[in-house]
């Protein structure tokens, strides 16, 4: 094992639930429940997933940790060290919560960290995008709370808000995966102009409920035409989940990402939610946990001892 040279540093970054129906790879809310990632500095150029790290021995763990060290090294000019680091934390992994934005942006921030800050947060942003391939995730997860973020020229573009903790998140986390580039096959490539259409005004009205906190104006806003409907043979208990969610109480519900989690926004009557959503599952015999959360407004910080 390579030499430690420099004290870790230790980042928490929260996980986030992206699209919320109609806003495809353009909305996001960063959420409380959250991954530490930890980096130390070592002698040499190794990087190496260490400690309690999920899947830290599988192909598809070892290449987000060294795509992320590599895009920092690049877009930094500092000369590449070796790196270990150690995951920990609550975010389950493929289940549209985004937990590959969590490793990616923990390592990036954490050498960032390290090496004096070369970096600016939008520079990381931009990094991060470049390796998840769009912001919807990256974008709350960093700078935290409700985020609406697009890559125009080549650059990452956002706006963020402040979600009050009277909105509660209920995620229904199903005992199953969706790996994401199985969930993105799916998609057609061309959508019936009427979809497309109901697609750009359900988002514009989220986004400007969202600011305007007129949280009651978010009943109907969730609909979503471009991807949910194409996803329902990967997680064909999510109409069910929904409409169970919002016959008891609450505003709305959508696919978190690309899933396998369902989630349902409410202002009330959060466990009657949860019990709720979790039939859709049990009646079909797959075992699931259900988290009331609430919206993390700080985004990815430096945990101090």
């Amino acid at each position: 094992m390579a030499a430690m040279r420099r004290p870790t540093v230790t980042v928490r970054v929260p996980a986030s639930t992206s699209n919320l129906g109609p806003g495809f790879d353009t909305l996001g809310i960063a959420l409380k429940l959250h991954n530490q990632i930890s980096i130390r500095e070592t002698d040499g150029t190794a990087v190496e997933l260490v400690g309690a790290t999920p899947g830290k021995d599988s192909p598809r763990a070892q290449a987000m940790a060294r795509e992320a060290v590599a895009v920092f090294f690049q877009r930094s000019k500092i000369k590449p060290h070796g790196v270990q680091i150690e995951v920990k934390g609550e975010v389950p992994v493929s289940r549209g919560l985004g937990s590959s934005v969590t490793v990616r942006l923990g390592v990036l921030f954490a050498l960032n960290e390290i090496n004096g800050r070369p970096l600016a947060a939008t520079a990381m942003l931009d990094a991060v995008t470049e390796l998840e391939g769009h912001p919807d995730n990256a974008a709350p997860a960093l700078y935290g709370g409700f985020v609406v973020s697009g890559v125009v020229q080549g650059v990452v573009r956002y706006r963020r808000f402040n979600v009050p903790a009277s909105l509660k998140f209920v995620c229904c986390v199903p005992e199953f995966e969706v790996p994401t580039e199985q969930a993105r096959a799916l998609l057609p490539r061309q959508v019936p102009l009427r979809d497309a259409i109901e697609n750009l005004n359900r988002a514009a009205l989220l986004t400007a409920t969202f600011a305007t906190g007129e949280f009651s104006l978010l009943r109907g806003l969730f609909d979503d035409k471009l991807h949910q409907p194409y996803r329902l043979k990967l997680v064909p208990q999510l109409d069910e989940a929904i409409a169970n969610g919002v016959a008891a109480g609450a505003l709305g519900g959508w696919l978190s990402g690309s899933g396998s989690a369902v989630m349902c926004l409410t202002e009330h009557k959060e466990k009657d939610v949860a019990e709720a959503m979790a039939k859709a599952f049990a009646r079909e015999h797959i075992a699931c946990e259900t988290h009331i959360l609430v919206a993390d407004n700080d985004g990815t910080r430096v945990k101090r001892a």
